[in-house]
């Protein structure tokens, strides 16, 4: 079974690899993933096929995405990891940068819950 540090590094690789159909089976059927930044309709989404319908709409917007300054902070609960990244890309045609932290824990083997802060 993989530990949260190595399925957060199996998501980063999904994401800059653009694995996005493969990506949805990191996360549990009852998973919820919240951006407590965001207002928009990705503030929340909740289970495995709201979070295959957010994949497949990044899929389609095909930017060029990097993931950089990870830094893995494991913590004194075994389910639990803390990232930090910044998010690089061409979004529009403009070259962009977002820095955030996730929150994300980890059962058996899949992603729970995550809280993405993060600046979109």
């Amino acid at each position: 079974m993989f530990t949260p540090r190595e399925i957060f590094e199996q998501l980063i690789d999904g994401m800059t690899s653009k694995k996005w159909d493969q990506l949805p089976e990191l996360f549990a059927e009852n998973v919820v993933i919240t951006h407590p930044l965001s207002t928009g309709p990705e503030a929340r989404i909740e289970g495995r096929e709201s979070v295959r319908e957010h994949f497949a709409r990044a899929a389609a917007f095909d930017a060029d995405l990097r993931i950089e300054d990870i830094v893995i902070h494991e913590t004194t609960d075994p389910e639990v990891v803390i990232c930090e990244q910044t998010l690089r890309g061409n979004f529009g045609g403009e070259e962009r940068a977002m820095p955030g932290i996730r929150v994300m824990r980890v059962r058996g083997g899949l992603i729970v819950s995550s809280r993405d802060y993060g600046i979109r």
